[in-house]
């Protein structure tokens, strides 16, 4: 069968399995194997390289190559010896793996628990829930504090956890799509500016900020068409809705304001779509991080703007599917 039938079936098989599932919570999740492969390999790696700056980094070019290079021939062996028994055996292959790359569903199940935790037992639960998807000290936030994190998390994740896996699917199959979860994972645990990590965690810092040029912008221009879409509806009820112009101006204006070259692409989009004030100075580590704020502050943030970023997520990320069956279906005709 024609690969770009088998992809299209394999990209909305996966996206279906999502939805009606969401991320597994399992130990043999693909994602936290490609984590234990991290860890094991930073772990026998680093006493092979000297305590210097030229040496860590040295260090982690190393552990970036290894678990690439892992990481992506397992789906290729997987993927390549299903294909050649049957095609529908591959896509089925496909498919499965690809759900495992998908975060729409687990993104909304997480961060919805927030919203929950907050309206049912307090800003304690809060800030104990809201640790669990977020890498900021979460101590001493405030209900407002708890609120942007969530809603910083679900706009950074649409880009990183649904668009960019969609996109790097549709170009080069499950391989391809594991290849970017394998750097956007090794810059999760390793990408710290830190003691441990300032030199170590170079190499995969600088391929994370590479792999989502792309995606992060086109998830923003899928937010922002998102937006145009929701914001009738009954969610935003009592909020003063934003333009579309509304929303562009804070974009253009605040799309670089994070040290990262990616992450405020969606979060600005974020911002100016429910027009509030987000990111700012955070804690790390104990270690307060002075930084920009995002957005203009028209209004306070609530519990619902979770809701409502959860409700842009889901609708960017319906866009993203759809744009890259159509892009398939394209090659079909």
């Amino acid at each position: 069968m024609n690969i770009a039938c088998c992809r299209l079936l394999a990209i909305a098989l996966a996206g279906i399995l999502d939805q009606i599932f969401g991320d597994p919570r399992v130990a043999w999740h693909p994602i936290c194997l490609i984590g234990n492969l991290i860890s094991w390999t930073e772990k026998w790696t680093r006493p092979l390289f000297p305590k210097t700056k030229s040496g860590e980094r040295a260090a982690g070019v190393y552990l970036v190559v290894f678990v690439l290079l892992i990481a992506t021939a397992a789906p290729v062996a997987i993927t390549l010896g299903l294909y050649r028994l049957h095609w529908f055996i591959g896509v089925l292959a496909e498919s499965i793996l690809l759900y495992f790359t998908f975060a729409a569903r687990s993104l909304e199940r997480e961060s919805m628990a927030v919203f929950r935790a907050l309206e049912s037992k307090g800003l304690t639960a809060g800030r104990q829930v809201v640790s669990m998807i977020v890498g900021r000290d979460t101590e001493e936030l405030t209900e407002a504090g708890v609120i942007k994190a969530a809603v910083e998390t679900v706009a950074e994740n649409t880009s990183d956890g649904v668009i960019a896996p969609i996109f790097y699917a549709l170009i080069g199959g499950a391989p391809l799509a594991y290849f970017y979860k394998a750097v956007n994972t090794m810059d999760s645990m390793v990408g710290y500016k830190n003691d441990r990590y300032q030199y170590y965690g170079t190499a995969a810092a600088r391929l994370d900020d590479l792999v989502n040029l792309i995606p992060a912008r086109l998830s923003a221009l899928l937010m922002m068409a998102a937006h145009a879409l929701v914001k009738r509806n009954r969610k935003w009820q009592g909020v003063q809705r934003q333009s579309f112009i509304d929303v562009w101006r804070i974009y253009r204006r605040d799309c670089h304001a994070h040290a990262s070259p990616n992450s405020a692409q969606t979060e600005s989009v974020m911002a100016g779509a429910l027009g509030v004030q987000l990111a700012g100075d955070a804690s790390y580590f104990g270690i307060v991080h002075h930084k920009p704020t995002i957005g203009d502050d028209l209004r306070p943030v609530e519990r619902a703007d979770i809701a409502r970023a959860v409700m842009m997520m889901k609708t960017t990320a319906m866009l993203g599917w759809m744009l890259a069956l159509s892009i398939l279906a394209v090659f079909l005709l």
